[in-house]
Parts: C-alpha cells; sequence; structure tokens
C-alpha cells in the first residue's frame, strides 16, 4: 500500500506539472472505458432474447464505440463537453445537498453538509462560468489533485496499519 500510494502521489505531482497533458490523458481514458464498455454491450446483445431488446442493446452499444472513438479522434471537443457535463453535475450536487440539509430536522447535524453543498455548488458555477475555456486543465488538475489525494491516503492508511501491528505485536507476550 506504501509503494502505490508513493505511486499515486508522483503521478499525481507530474500530473500537476501539466494538467493540459493530464485532461488529455483523462480524456483518452474515458475514450478507452466507452469503447470497451461498447464491445461489452454488443457482445451481451447476443444473450437477448428479443429482437427489439437486442436491436436496443446492439445499437446502445455501437454509439459507445463511435462516441469513444470520437473523443480520440477530437480530444478537445471531448475535453469541453466532459468539463461542461462536470460543471452541471457539480451544480445538481451542491443544489441536492443544501436541499438535504435545510430539510433535515434541526436537531441533526445539518451544517457541514449545508457547507459541503456551498463549497460544491460554487466549484460548479465556476467551471461553469469559464467554460470552455478552463476545458483545457480543469480534468486535468481534478485528476492530479485526486491522485495527490489518494496518494496521501494510502500512505497514511499503510504507516497506520504498520504502527498498529506494530503495537499489537508489542502487546502480544511472545
Amino acid at each position: 500500500m506504501f509503494a502505490l500510494g508513493v505511486v499515486y502521489l508522483i503521478t499525481g505531482f507530474l500530473a500537476l506539472g501539466s494538467v493540459a497533458l493530464a485532461t488529455v490523458a483523462s480524456v483518452l481514458l474515458v475514450g478507452v472505458m466507452m469503447v470497451i464498455a461498447g464491445v461489452a454491450e454488443v457482445i451481451s446483445a447476443f444473450q437477448v432474447k428479443t429482437w427489439g431488446k437486442f436491436l436496443l442493446c446492439a445499437l446502445l452499444g455501437a454509439l459507445y464505440i463511435v462516441a469513444g472513438f470520437v473523443t480520440f479522434e477530437n480530444t478537445a471537443l471531448a475535453a469541453a463537453l466532459l468539463t461542461l457535463m462536470l460543471g452541471a453535475l457539480l451544480v445538481a450536487a451542491g443544489i441536492m445537498r443544501l436541499l438535504l440539509a435545510f430539510s433535515m430536522k434541526r436537531a441533526t447535524p445539518r451544517f457541514w453538509l449545508a457547507i459541503a453543498g456551498v463549497i460544491t455548488l460554487l466549484v460548479g458555477l465556476l467551471i461553469l462560468a469559464r467554460w470552455p475555456l478552463n476545458s483545457v486543465y480543469i480534468l486535468g488538475l481534478f485528476l492530479s489533485l485526486d491522485l495527490i489525494m489518494s496518494g496521501t491516503s494510502w500512505i497514511g492508511i499503510s504507516v497506520g496499519l504498520r504502527r498498529s501491528s506494530i503495537m499489537s505485536q508489542a502487546r502480544s507476550p511472545a
């Protein structure tokens, strides 16, 4: 776990050094996932018993495959669309968190949920306000920060587990 954390951390800082390249890498990864999902959908279509459902599943799979290849062909457009979707989803998530926080009873700890809703809403609005110009770096920035946070957490977990195993060995009589 420690080695995985170090790899994530190094990769995250490298990606942070070139967020535009990290954006391209993340868009290409989404394209690969869409092609794989499309192939899986087409294969699973052959297990469907009725023609209508078969055609629907096969068409959906073909659409995924085409979208994946379009992503490879035009990464800038794909980055712009993914950034737009990210901003819109963050706005929606922020609004939902705020609605949930205000619908909770006064006795429940709703303050942190409301704060999280405001922050999520503001981040989504910031992304949408600068769209499509920020499409070059937003996905790469989010990927970089996620890798750094994941690496830090894996390192922390591994150090914590090692300490707990050392402490449990020290407590047990030999």
